[in-house]
């Protein structure tokens, strides 16, 4: 019986292993990251978006311009991107390039009733609490839209903006992770 040599052996399943991840690597980054990335940042409204996979969630994080309609961005990037997107569930972390005090204010004192909205899934309720922030803060605009999977919170003061995406069937045992 022939003796196995241990040093051959080890260098090709080291080359083996390195060639099969860096290959997946590759293809993840360049013929999906990329492309996702292409497509978030030539969307109306998107400053900058960068891409980032986990298992079986494509997270797109994107910066937006204070007059972005946020609902619309979301479906576009789903629509233009679900070849990249496949099964996965698509998650939109916005963010805008100015914020200021008074539209986080705002937004704190309109919680617990967005909150409450949301539970009962009352989304009318989200958009009363909306419009009466306008009527409390001078100044404050808000937008909201919704679709099958989430509500779009939009609120603008001058140029500063805050974005807001709630799922609609809420994270549980805690706040949302992106308000």
């Amino acid at each position: 019986m022939k003796k196995l040599k241990i040093l051959p052996i080890s260098i090709t399943a080291v080359l083996t292993a390195a060639i099969l991840f860096g290959g997946w690597f590759a293809y993840r980054h360049y013929g999906v990251e990329k492309p996702l990335d292409r497509v978030a940042n030539s969307v109306k409204g998107v400053d900058s978006a960068r891409v980032e996979m986990e298992n079986g969630l494509v997270k797109v994080k994107v910066q937006l311009d204070p007059n972005a309609n946020l609902g619309e961005v979301y479906r576009k990037i789903k629509q233009d991107g679900a070849s990249e997107i496949g099964a996965k569930q698509l998650e939109l972390e916005p963010s805008a390039a100015a914020s200021n005090e008074l539209l986080e204010k705002a937004w704190s004192y309109s919680l617990f009733d967005v909150a409450e909205a949301m539970e009962n899934h009352k989304y009318s309720g989200i958009r009363d609490a909306m419009e009466g922030l306008s009527k409390q803060f001078p100044g404050v605009t808000v937008k909201t839209d919704m679709d099958e999977t989430n509500v779009y919170i939009s609120m603008k003061d001058g140029n500063a903006a805050k974005f807001v995406v709630l799922p609609r069937e809420p994270v549980m045992l805690g706040a949302w992770p992106n308000a």
